[in-house]
């Protein structure tokens, strides 16, 4: 028997629940994790509370992240006592994810958990940092380095902006951390961020082409920020986008792409493959302050994930939740 968060949608409605499993409940897989740790993203936040379409098979257990050991495996590369790390690839959208004590999986979609991260600390990184790495990753591999001027963070109170200002912040670029948050501006400061703007300064309606000021930017906003962010962008400049908390339209021209040659770099973590997940986590075992990511976060217990989630959903949470499910 296990606990797991269980969503279900049916007559009575949409709703989730703690509850206790029986075994035969896991799904196919020829690997079975016991679960040390989880966490919530904005993505699981959506699915708990049924604000977005993120669950398309019910019931479902959310959890688009976890980290354990292997119990049992069919896998060449898994053997039991591994300790593993599972982002994306539809877990706790399509197949039951890791807001459990256990999963089963396929051994295709796991890596091994990276040398010197413990489980907790590859949850407190989970999808929103490990996002937020291939972000850099993007900006760097199209060629933004520090000395070309200021990175603009949107949403940087959250989980993927949290890590990515203090990536950034590590690898000596000058950041700029927007946020609708005031009271976070010691925690930004904190992270490594430069200033501080005020996210209005980006959400409203903007021009087609801004004052040119951002070398490159990471957005997890989407809508009116994203668009403005890139009519703010440089020459030649590069902006990542990875998120669509302000919205998923783009109320943007061809301006700055046509006449500024602006790269706009979509970062998908869901399915990436191996190869750029074991890249981004290398660099995050590197590139990523441990001290500083103890900053961020907050960890709960299983009980604790639903109320969470909505919490997390109304913009009131901080950094990361880290979900010890075997409290």
């Amino acid at each position: 028997m296990y606990k797991a968060i269980v969503i279900h949608k049916d007559e009575a409605g949409y709703r989730a629940g703690l509850e206790t499993l029986d075994e035969s409940a896991l799904p196919e897989g020829d690997v079975t994790v016991k679960v040390d740790y989880s966490c919530l993203n904005y993505k699981d936040g959506l699915a708990i509370t049924g604000k977005g379409p993120v669950v398309r098979r019910f019931p479902m257990v959310p959890g688009i992240d976890l980290a354990g050991s292997v119990v049992a495996s069919e896998h060449p590369d898994f053997a039991v006592g591994d300790a593993v790390v599972l982002n994306g690839w539809g877990v706790g959208e399509v197949h039951p994810g890791g807001l459990a004590q256990l999963a089963r999986l396929k051994g295709d979609w796991l890596i091994p958990l990276p040398a010197g991260i413990t489980p907790r600390q590859a949850m407190a990184v989970g999808t929103a940092g490990y996002t937020a790495m291939l972000c850099v990753l993007g900006l760097e591999k199209a060629g933004v380095t520090p000395d070309q001027g200021e990175i603009v963070v949107t949403g940087a109170a959250g989980g993927v902006g949290s890590v990515a200002v203090a990536v950034l912040a590590k690898l000596g670029y000058t950041v700029v951390a927007s946020t609708g948050r005031a009271e976070e501006a010691d925690y930004l400061k904190g992270l490594g961020a430069a200033e501080i703007i005020d996210r209005k300064t980006l959400s409203e309606p903007g021009k087609p082409l801004a004052r040119e000021r951002w070398a490159g930017a990471v957005d997890t906003v989407g809508g009116h920020t994203l668009a403005n962010v890139c009519a703010s962008t440089k020459y030649l400049g590069t902006v990542t986008a990875c998120g669509l908390a302000g919205g998923a339209d783009l109320p943007a021209t061809v301006m700055p792409f046509i006449l500024r040659g602006v790269t706009l770099k979509g970062i998908d973590s869901v399915m990436a493959p191996r190869a750029a997940r074991l890249e981004a986590w290398t660099r995050l075992g590197r590139d990523l302050d441990m001290a500083k990511l103890e900053m961020m976060v907050t960890e709960i217990g299983l009980e604790d994930a639903i109320d969470t989630a909505g919490r997390l959903i109304e913009g009131k949470v901080r950094g990361r939740t880290v979900v010890n499910v075997n409290p």
